[in-house]
């Protein structure tokens, strides 16, 4: 057995302890509040009357087709990109990946300029060629904005299959299309489980598209429901009824937390050697890519289009032409009071957990990876639960626990529920750098006298440092536009970017809103612009 994965000394069992406390303080804690609530009294009867039946279907229905739809749309853009010589790659990844850094509720209102009731192309043609309003918008927006998620999981397992296979199936006289069915394809089952997995325990919790695209037309979700009852009032004892509605989707989420785990223990991703290879298209090519090259304009353009073309008018209804050209609504959104105060409490309140987050992130991570304990899988099971749940729901654990300890109504409330939303970015960020460090670097740092947990800290964790630094900035990009953690926390004077974007639209003030979501998907695509790049080139 390697010096670096010994038993634990007593520094290292004073810092299981310490971590553990913290977690159990801010993931266990609202979270048993939650169930604590929820087994205090039968609210089934009342579920039932407010119409549980069919908010269940209705989230089962397009969580199930969005996903799948998500892992058919995403494995494609991976093996598209990845394997094969499909022209202008970098482009078409930037393109094709926007929908990861533009909120999904965001994306509904995009797309609402474009095929709402009345808008967009509906009116250019003066008939309706699509509502987006209802179920089929549900899915096609849950769809658009996972499938990148779905991209990045199958890439990432598309560059530990060697070329080795597919260059001995095209050796063998093999087409392309048939070294990816018989060769590739099959070899990223585990990843397409493991994507599928997490899109729809994402697509379930989701609650912005739903509620945008849903709501106008009597078309609930487990996520609208919850929200409804918070705030309508149409219910006695709403902090109850909805706990119990919580308490079943945090079963749901321990499963999907669960089988995701399994699937990546069991995942055979150590398969190397050989680097990646294209495969030819011969005369597919070409209209291959500009099929792809049109859908790609048209899922990042077209929105950013509609959502200029209603920001530049007055009102709804005017006639587009060069009069009623205006900028007012930027200028009127920006010098929104309550505008200033959501950026400005977004800001700090992302900043603050990206801090918290990485830290605690980091921590949790290095013990889980770099000591052997019998709590390192519960401890990381814990931390990755939030992640598996709506954040209406953790926002409910989070109203519950502020009313308790004195922080309801503060930013501190909102702060704490986004480290237990997202420490799991980082958690996941620095998991596989951490593992994969050898043991050596510690031994020799031991060797050099120091102690067992001043060697794990001065050389994995240092060297884990960019990887936490990328959770971080990741943490602080979802935070400063979230909306379903902190929908339910905001009061006077801590109300966020994400939620007055979202009360901008539910009050009908849809020109100044969009003009604020088209900021938000600027910055978005801009950021990506910055941040994607191509798969390393093996020499």
């Amino acid at each position: 057995m390697a010096r670096g994965k010994e038993g634990l000394t007593f520094g290292l069992r004073l810092a299981h302890l310490g971590v553990w406390l913290v977690a159990i303080g801010v993931f266990a804690a609202p979270l048993a509040l939650v169930i604590s609530l929820a087994l205090g009294g039968n609210q089934l009867p009342v579920l039932i009357e407010q119409g549980l039946g069919r908010a269940t279907w209705n989230s089962l229905y397009t969580t199930v087709l969005s996903s799948v739809g998500a892992v058919v749309v995403g494995g494609t853009v991976a093996i598209l990109l990845e394997r094969t010589d499909v022209g202008g790659t970098s482009g078409l990844r930037l393109f094709l990946l926007s929908p990861l850094l533009v909120p999904p509720f965001v994306g509904a209102i995009s797309w609402l300029q474009l095929f709402g009731r009345n808008q967009g192309l509906n009116a250019v043609f003066d008939r309706p060629i699509w509502d987006l309003y209802g179920a089929d918008g549900i899915v096609f927006l849950m769809t658009l904005h996972s499938y990148p998620v779905v991209y990045v999981i199958v890439s990432a397992a598309l560059r530990s299959i060697p070329s080795d296979l597919e260059l001995a199936a095209r050796v063998g006289g093999a087409s392309s299309g048939t070294a990816l069915r018989t060769v590739t394809i099959p070899l990223l089952g585990p990843a397409f489980l493991s994507a599928f997995t997490l899109t729809a325990v994402s697509n379930l919790a989701d609650f912005g598209i739903p509620s945008i695209l849903g709501s106008p037309v009597r078309f609930e979700t487990l996520a609208t429901m919850v929200y409804r009852m918070m705030e309508s009032g149409t219910v006695s004892n709403p902090l109850q009824v909805v706990s119990t509605v919580g308490a079943v989707l945090m079963l749901l989420g321990v499963a999907a937390v669960v089988a995701d785990y399994v699937i990546s223990r069991h995942e055979t991703s150590t398969v190397t050697g050989g680097g990646t290879m294209k495969l030819a298209l011969g005369t597919a090519k070409l209209p291959v890519t500009i099929v792809t090259w049109v859908l790609a304009l048209a899922i990042t353009v077209g929105p950013l289009l509609g959502l200029t073309y209603r920001a530049l008018l007055p009102a709804p209804g005017v006639p587009f032409n060069a009069e009623n050209i205006s900028f007012d609504n930027f200028s009127k959104t920006l010098g929104n009071p309550r505008v200033v105060d959501g950026f400005t409490n977004s800001v700090i309140l992302a900043g603050g957990a990206a801090l918290l987050c990485g830290l605690l992130g980091w921590a949790i991570g290095i013990l889980v990876t770099r000591t052997r304990s019998r709590m390192n899988t519960p401890l990381s099971l814990l931390t990755l639960l939030p992640a598996a749940l709506p954040g209406l729901i953790i926002g409910v654990g989070w109203v519950i626990f502020g009313r308790y300890t004195g922080i309801y109504n503060t930013r501190w409330v909102i702060l704490l529920a986004y480290v237990c939303a997202f420490t799991a970015m980082v958690l996941q960020a620095v998991r596989a750098p951490l593992a994969k460090t050898p043991d050596a670097v510690e031994e020799a740092a031991q060797i050099s006298g120091a102690g067992r947990l001043r060697a794990i800290w001065d050389t994995s964790g240092r060297m884990a440092l960019p990887a936490v630094f990328s959770g971080a900035v990741l943490v602080a990009v979802t935070a400063v536009r979230e909306l379903t953690v902190s929908i339910l926390l905001v009061a006077p004077g801590t109300t966020t970017i994400g939620v007055q974007l979202f009360n901008l639209q539910q009050s009908g003030n849809y020109n100044q809103a969009s003009a604020l979501a088209l900021m938000f998907a600027i910055i978005g695509i801009v950021a990506l612009a910055l941040t994607v790049r191509g798969p390393s080139k093996e020499s």
